[in-house]
């Protein structure tokens, strides 16, 4: 082949890539630009006043807002009766949240240092910061205890998916009480089968706590298994209650935990289904929603869960009877981590 053509093939596929990655860049920018922009058939949202305290302007939810505009990703807030209705951003921006009694905890990225990460903040009921830290991975799971004196939170250190099983997770504690704080739960003594258990590839998740504000629920994975632990932050210890449970959600009235369950037969990439576990006979309950659901669920009363699915905008939130009865009706789009207040 002539020199000459050569070099013109060569330019030519250099000219074709340098176009190729400069569309890619304006797809992206205008996809970043797009999310920015209202979309039509959203629900309204005006910038106010969001409150965590109990009571205050009546029942309501508190979520991280996912409809496309310029309150994107904020906390957001709506009548508890009219989830639908319309909205008002508080312009603090949430990946992961959770609240009660009048405190919230909020997974931020974080964009202020040399290098972007991600921080745990600690919130009042203004929605104040009263504490933050730096976080080790992604976020994924938070929880504040029903006192609102005890904080938790998992991130992904390795990985970004509990469907596979190359990921690790960190789960940290923080009591607000003492202050004391427990970067991972991996330092607490395991109780398994009777014994004291120790292994490199342990991993914790999904914390929920009791009324008490000492024990709580969490998922323990080791051995290619995952098993629901119950904790006690006083005596630093988890002890295994039985197998193939993940992120467990305790009932208001202690009794009950709703969690996602492995069924074999299913896709690898969704292979979940809600169940609920009654503590006292341990007896498993399956729950109407047939799709696969990788959410640590939020009770909104004792009798009925809320979780987010995949949604045009990111998730969109259901709600299912927590008895195995009924079934899964639509509560919100372009919503995820609620909490219910008041």
């Amino acid at each position: 082949m002539p020199l000459q053509r050569r070099i013109l093939i060569l330019v030519s596929a250099v000219v074709l890539l340098a176009a190729v990655g400069v569309l890619a860049v304006v797809r992206a920018s205008s996809r970043a630009d797009e999310k920015d922009r209202t979309q039509a058939g959203g629900p309204p949202i005006t910038r106010g006043e969001v409150s965590l305290t109990p009571g205050a302007g009546g029942r309501r939810i508190v979520f991280r807002n996912m409809a496309w505009g310029p309150h994107r990703d904020e906390l957001a807030t709506v009548p508890a009766d009219t989830p639908r209705g319309p909205r008002t951003a508080s312009g603090v921006s949430c990946l992961r949240f959770h609240a009660a009694a009048g405190t919230g905890i909020c997974l931020q990225a974080d964009k202020g240092g040399v290098q972007d990460g991600y921080r745990a903040v600690v919130l009042d009921a203004g929605l104040k910061e009263v504490s933050a830290r730096p976080l080790a991975g992604i976020p994924t799971r938070a929880r504040v205890s029903p006192g609102g004196h005890l904080v938790a939170w998992t991130v992904f250190v390795g990985g970004d998916s509990y469907a596979g099983t190359n990921f690790s997770t960190r789960t940290s504690l923080l009591d607000l009480r003492t202050g004391k704080f427990d970067a991972s739960l991996e330092d607490f003594t395991i109780r398994k089968d009777g014994k004291t258990y120790r292994n490199a590839d342990v991993n914790f998740w999904g914390v929920t706590f009791a009324a008490d504000e000492r024990t709580f629920y969490a998922t323990l994975a080791t051995g290619g298994q995952t098993h629901l632990v119950r904790g006690d932050l006083v005596e630093r210890t988890v002890t295994t209650l039985r197998e193939n449970l993940e992120c467990p959600s305790l009932s208001p009235d202690g009794t009950r935990l709703v969690f996602k369950k492995r069924v074999p037969g299913l896709s690898p990439d969704a292979p979940w289904r809600l169940y609920a576990l009654d503590l006292a006979t341990m007896q498993e309950t399956p729950l109407a929603e047939q799709r696969s659901v990788d959410d640590q669920v939020v009770w909104t009363d004792d009798k009925t869960v809320v979780y987010s699915l995949p949604g045009d905008f990111g998730a969109d939130l259901y709600a299912v009877p927590a008895d195995g009865s009924g079934a899964p009706a639509p509560l919100m789009a372009s919503a995820l981590a609620p909490a219910f207040l008041g």
